[in-house]
C-alpha cells in the first residue's frame, strides 16, 4: 500500500506546473486506494504519534543489538524562496536566510509512505518520501499582510496534522500569521471549499485587531478528531506586557470540511460564565494570554479533548488580576462535539512564576492497587507529575493544599496554597536554599554563599521581590521559568509502566519593578543575574535528566544524567585533580521517544549532536550514535516495506535546519 501511494505521488510531483505547489492534480490520470480512517502499523500519523500524547511506538526491528548500525537513509532540507504573493504560494528560489530557521522544534509526521512536515519562518509545507526522501510537493505559504512578520512564535512551530474521511486526505498547517490552511494531501494546493479559498483567518475569528497581531500567534500543530479540528493559540510572553489589556487565547474548534468554527472556549471566562468569579474586580474582562501552546490531547473513547493552559497577563505580577483566575494554568477538560467543560483541575493558582502548563497531557492506562485506571498525567515546569482520573478529574493520589510564602510586592496577593502531589515524588529539585550551592571546593561554595546572600532565597513557590535601591537583587527559584519540563513533554512505555520524563535544573531569577509605562503598575524586573561561580553553574549536578516514573506505584525508577560532564566543568581550573561524578549537561532537555524496545533520545538544542538508545528498566545507555546536528524536534519513527526508520529535526547555529532519517542498512 505505501510503495503504491509513494508512486502516486511520485507521479503528481512528475507533471510540471505553474501554482500552488510543486505538484499539479492527478486530472485521471493515476489511482489508488482509498486512504484509511484507522492509522496503519508501523505509522507515525500525529505528532506526538496518537491522540493521547504518549510517544510510544510498538515496532521492534531497531533494538539495542543494532541500534549503533544505524546510518543516514535520507536527509531533506526546505529550499525556500520569498514570501509568495497569494495563498497558492510558488515553489521557486533557492533559500532565502531571512526565512531560514536553524533551530528547528518542527517534526513530521507519517502517513501511508509519505512525510509531511512544515519548516521555516514562513512555515511552508512538504511532502516526503519516506524511504527515499525525494521532495514529492512543497507548498510555500501564503502572504499574511505583514503579521507573521508581527507574530509572537515566528518559527516553524512544530509541526502539521493529517485528516481523512476515508475519501479525501488534507494536511493543516497553522501559519506564523494565525491562518489555519487546508492542503489537499496528495497535491500540496489549497482545497478552495474549505474556509475563505484553503484559510480560516483565525484572528478575524478571534475578533482580533490587527493592532493586537503581535500577541496571539501558535507554537503546536492543530488536534484532529473525526471532522474537528481544535486550535491551540500561543501568546506573546508577558515579561514586559505594555498593558494589562490583551488577546485571551480561546480555544476554537472548526469543521475539517468547511472550516466553519463549531465552537469556542473560553479560557478566561467572559461575565456570568462558570469561573468568572475567580476573577477579582472584573478582570478578566480585560486580561488575555491564557491561550494553549502545547498540544492537545484526546481521548478518542470518551470523546475528550484535554488542554492544557498557560498563564494570564502579566507572568511575573498579577496585581491587577486579583484571585485564583481559572482557567489559567489549569488542564481542562472539554467534550469534543460541543465544547463545554468537563472537568478542570488548576494546577497554580494566580500564577506569578511563569509556570504555564508547557506539555502535552498525557493519557495512559494504569494500575493502581490492583484497580484499572484511565489516567491523564501533566508534566510541569515546577518539576511535579499531576496524575488525575482523566474521566473525572481527581487526583489519583491525593493533591494537598500547602501554604507557600506570601508576596510582598505592593499590589500584589499571592495565592495562600499550592497543589502538590503526594506521589510521585518531585523529579525535580525545588526550591533554593543554601543546600543547593556548589560544594566542588570550599572556596567554590563560599564563593557561592556570597552571592546568594545578595538574593532571596526560599521554598518552591517563593514569589518575586521588588527591585528597589539597597534591596535584594531578584528571587532566586527553582525550577526556573525554563526548568523542570518544557514543550517536550514525556513519553509513556505500556511494556513497564514506566513515564520517562526529560527534566533540568533550570533555576532563574524573578523580580519585578514599577513600570510607569504599563498601566499594570509592574513588570518583570532587570536585577542583576548572577547564577555562576567563576564560571561554574551555581547549584550543584546533576544539571539535566531523564526520569522514569513507574505509574503503577506512584514511584520514581531511575534517574540518569542526560549526556555528559560539559568541558567547562570537567577542564575548569579549580577542579583540577579531581574526580568528578557525570553532572549531565548544562540547560539541555531531551527529545525523547519511546518503542517496545527502547528508550531513545537526542540532547536537544544546545546539547551535543548524538543521540542514544536506553535501557527501559534500568537507564543504562545501549547504543549511541553521532547525527550531523543537534537534534531541534522531537524524534518520531515509522516503518514502510518492511524497514524501520528513526527521523527528525536537526540544525547548528551556522547550517539551516534539515530533516534526518536514520534505517538499517541504508
Amino acid at each position: 500500500m505505501a510503495a503504491s501511494r509513494r508512486a502516486f505521488l511520485s507521479l503528481l510531483a512528475s507533471i510540471p506546473l505553474g501554482g500552488a505547489a510543486r505538484t499539479t492534480s492527478a486530472q485521471g490520470q493515476a489511482t489508488r486506494s482509498p486512504p484509511s480512517l484507522v492509522p496503519r502499523p508501523g505509522e507515525w500519523r500525529y505528532l506526538n504519534n496518537d491522540l493521547l500524547g504518549t510517544r510510544y511506538s510498538p515496532l521492534d526491528q531497531i533494538n539495542k543489538d543494532n541500534f549503533n548500525g544505524l546510518k543516514i537513509a535520507w536527509r531533506w532540507k526546505a529550499e525556500i524562496g520569498p514570501a509568495p504573493p497569494s495563498l497558492g504560494g510558488t515553489a521557486q528560489g533557492n533559500g532565502d536566510p531571512t526565512l531560514a530557521i536553524y533551530r528547528s522544534q518542527s517534526a513530521p509526521i507519517m502517513v501511508d509512505g509519505v512525510c509531511y512536515m512544515s519548516a521555516g519562518g514562513q512555515r511552508v509545507v512538504a511532502a516526503v518520501d519516506a524511504v527515499t526522501g525525494r521532495q514529492l510537493w512543497m507548498w510555500t505559504g501564503m502572504e499574511e499582510h505583514g503579521r507573521d512578520r508581527k507574530a509572537p512564535r515566528r518559527n516553524a512551530g512544530r509541526g502539521v496534522s493529517y485528516w481523512t474521511d476515508g475519501r479525501d486526505e488534507r494536511i493543516f498547517v497553522i501559519t506564523t500569521g494565525f491562518y489555519l490552511v487546508a492542503l489537499d494531501a496528495n497535491t500540496g494546493v489549497p482545497v478552495r471549499s474549505f474556509g475563505n479559498n484553503g484559510a480560516v483567518d483565525l484572528m478575524e475569528e478571534l475578533n482580533v485587531d490587527f493592532d493586537h497581531v503581535s500577541r496571539i500567534g501558535n507554537s503546536s500543530p492543530p488536534t484532529i478528531f473525526k471532522d474537528t479540528v481544535i486550535i491551540p493559540p500561543a501568546g506573546e510572553e508577558g515579561f514586559h506586557p505594555p498593558t494589562m489589556r490583551n488577546t485571551p487565547g480561546y480555544v476554537m474548534a472548526f469543521d475539517a470540511r468547511t472550516g466553519k468554527q463549531t465552537w469556542v472556549f473560553h479560557t478566561v471566562p467572559k461575565p456570568g460564565q462558570f469561573g468568572a468569579d475567580t476573577w477579582e474586580n472584573g478582570a478578566n474582562e480585560y486580561t488575555g494570554n491564557t491561550g494553549v501552546w502545547a498540544p492537545i490531547s484526546v481521548d478518542p473513547e470518551l470523546g475528550y479533548a484535554y488542554l492544557p493552559v498557560e498563564s494570564a497577563t502579566n507572568d511575573y505580577y498579577g496585581g491587577h488580576r486579583l484571585g485564583s483566575t481559572l482557567f489559567a494554568n489549569s488542564i481542562v477538560c472539554v467534550d469534543i462535539a460541543t465544547g463545554k467543560r468537563v472537568w478542570h483541575y488548576q494546577l497554580t493558582h494566580h500564577d506569578i512564576w511563569n509556570y504555564d502548563l508547557p506539555c502535552v497531557p498525557t493519557l495512559v492506562d494504569i494500575t493502581v492497587d490492583g484497580k484499572p485506571v484511565k489516567a491523564l498525567v501533566q508534566l510541569t515546569k515546577q518539576g511535579f507529575a499531576y496524575v488525575l482520573d482523566r474521566v473525572t478529574g481527581e487526583p489519583v493520589w491525593p493533591f494537598e493544599e500547602r501554604p507557600v510564602p506570601a508576596s510582598d510586592v505592593p499590589g500584589e496577593r499571592a495565592w495562600p496554597t499550592q497543589p502538590h502531589p503526594t506521589r510521585p515524588p518531585a523529579y525535580e529539585r525545588q526550591g533554593f536554599v543554601e543546600d543547593d550551592l556548589i560544594d566542588f571546593t570550599p572556596e567554590l561554595r563560599a564563593a557561592a554563599i556570597k552571592i546568594a546572600s545578595q538574593y532571596r532565597l526560599g521554598p518552591l513557590f517563593t514569589p518575586p521581590s521588588e527591585v528597589k535601591p539597597n534591596g535584594t537583587k531578584g528571587t532566586w527559584y527553582n525550577p526556573g521559568g525554563t526548568g523542570g519540563s518544557l514543550w517536550q513533554g514525556g513519553g509513556f512505555d505500556p511494556e513497564t509502566g514506566y513515564f520517562y520524563i526529560p527534566t533540568k535544573t533550570g533555576p532563574g531569577i524573578i523580580a519585578v519593578a514599577n513600570d510607569p509605562k504599563s498601566d499594570m503598575r509592574y513588570s518583570r524586573g532587570r536585577g542583576s543575574v548572577r547564577l555562576s561561580v567563576d564560571g561554574l553553574p551555581i547549584m550543584k549536578p546533576p544539571y539535566s535528566r531523564i526520569v522514569a516514573v513507574d505509574l503503577n506505584k506512584g514511584d520514581i525508577a531511575w534517574a540518569m544524567p542526560l549526556g555528559t560532564t560539559p568541558r567547562s566543568v570537567a577542564e575548569h581550573p579549580a577542579l583540577k585533580g579531581r574526580n568528578l561524578p557525570n553532572t549531565g549537561g548544562i540547560n539541555l532537555h531531551a527529545n525523547m521517544l519511546v518503542t517496545k524496545t527502547l528508550l531513545i533520545a537526542g540532547e536537544g538544542w544546545g546539547g551535543a549532536p548524538v543521540v542514544r538508545a536506553y535501557d527501559k528498566k534500568t537507564g543504562a545507555i545501549v547504543g549511541e550514535l553521532t547525527i550531523p546536528g543537534m537534534m531541534g524536534s522531537m524524534p518520531m519513527t515509522y516503518m514502510v516495506d518492511g524497514k524501520q526508520y528513526l527521523a527528525f529535526t536537526v540544525g547548528t547555529p551556522k547550517q539551516p535546519s534539515e530533516v534526518v532519517a536514520l534505517a538499517l542498512d541504508a
